[in-house]
C-alpha cells in the first residue's frame, strides 16, 4: 500500500492513500502507516495532526523523531487544545534536547518554550510547575543539553 502511494512527504502519502481507500478510516490507515514503516513514526505526526487525530499525533511525535519545530503545533493550538500544545511543545524541547533538527538555536528553544509555556497555563499549570517538569525532564539527560542551558536562563528558581 505505501510504495504504490509513496509521496514527497507522509502527509501527502497519507493524502494519497486515504483518496485511493474512502471507505477506510483515516485512524485505520495512519495505523496501517505508521505499523509499515518502523523507526519513521514521528515522520506521520502531520498526517495525524491534519486528520484531526491528535491523541495519536501526540503519541507518534514522542515516539520517533519528528521535526523539532513542531512548535507551530504548540502555538497554533495552545488556546483550543491545550493538551495537545503541550505534547507538541514538550516533544520539541525532547528531540531539540537528542540533537535531532538542523541548526537549532536558542531562539528555536525559545519559540518552543513559549508556546509550550502558552499551553500550559491555558490548561491551569502554573509557569513554576512548569518549569519545575522541564527542570526534571532535563536533569535525566547526560551532559549538558543545549536546550537546558538556554531555558536556564528564563526558569524561575
Amino acid at each position: 500500500m505505501i510504495e504504490a502511494n509513496q509521496a514527497t512527504t507522509h502527509l501527502a502519502t497519507f493524502r494519497a492513500v486515504a483518496k485511493k481507500y474512502p471507505d477506510r478510516s483515516s485512524d485505520s490507515i495512519l495505523h496501517d502507516l505508521v505499523a509499515n514503516s518502523p523507526g519513521a513514526e514521528g515522520k506521520w505526526f502531520a498526517a495525524a495532526k491534519d486528520a484531526g487525530l491528535l491523541d495519536l499525533a501526540a503519541s507518534l511525535a514522542m515516539r520517533g523523531a519528528t521535526d523539532p519545530r513542531t512548535t507551530r503545533a504548540a502555538r497554533d493550538f495552545a488556546q483550543r487544545k491545550p493538551a495537545f500544545a503541550m505534547a507538541c511543545g514538550t516533544a520539541a524541547l525532547h528531540w531539540m534536547a537528542a540533537g535531532f533538527g538542523y541548526e537549532i538555536t536558542g531562539s528555536d528553544v525559545m519559540d518552543a518554550y513559549g508556546a509550550l509555556a502558552d499551553a500550559a497555563l491555558a490548561s491551569g499549570m502554573e509557569r513554576d510547575q512548569l518549569n519545575r517538569r522541564l527542570r526534571a525532564q532535563f536533569a535525566a539527560i547526560p551532559g549538558h543539553s543545549f536546550v537546558a542551558r538556554v531555558l536556564a536562563h528564563h526558569w524561575v528558581a
